[in-house]
């Protein structure tokens, strides 16, 4: 992709977070545990990846029990891929317990690195197809703040966070 697709399927993205009430920062790794650190909150636990250049902020609890993690007001995941025109995020499941992190808390706080963000979902899914067979890669895409209409009016944060915040990683 040229420097001007690549800048505006970044900018598709972050539109398509906006349409769905999902915030997004742009920041260097530098940048990305103060940047969790000022909007998350407490408590909160996470499962870093492991080959991330950043770490979360002393706030996450990245060792936790199941107790904690019914507690947790914020749960912090890496994300592996954005989508772009959906303003998707693909949430790894492990067994160290990312889907639930970013299942069970009212917020939300995924991290996403610049790079893995696609233009559409077949992109998306010819990716996550790619992992899969060389990895066995499973993950859940999920698009803004859980929402159901099942009982009548719109509710938020039925079946998952009410929030979702989007760190990107640019460096």
């Amino acid at each position: 992709m040229s420097q001007t697709s690549t800048e505006s399927v970044r900018e598709r993205f972050r539109d398509r977070l906006r349409d769905f009430d999902v915030e997004s920062t742009v920041v260097p790794p530098s940048d990305v545990a103060a940047t969790i650190a000022r909007i998350a909150s407490s408590p909160a636990v996470g499962v870093e990846p492991a080959d991330a250049s950043y770490d979360f902020p002393d706030m996450v609890e990245t060792e936790f029990t199941p107790s904690d993690l019914e507690a947790a007001a914020t749960g912090v995941t890496a994300a592996t891929l954005g989508i772009s025109d959906y303003g998707s995020v693909v949430v790894p499941t492990t067994e160290s317990g990312v889907e639930p992190v970013s299942l069970f808390a009212d917020q939300h706080v995924a991290v996403l690195d610049a790079d893995d963000i696609v233009p559409g979902m077949d992109d998306g899914l010819a990716e996550m197809g790619e992992r899969s067979r060389q990895s066995g890669f499973s993950g859940v895409i999920a698009t803004g703040p859980s929402a159901t209409a099942d009982m009548g009016a719109l509710v938020k944060g039925a079946h998952g966070p009410k929030t979702v915040h989007v760190v990107v990683v640019d460096p």
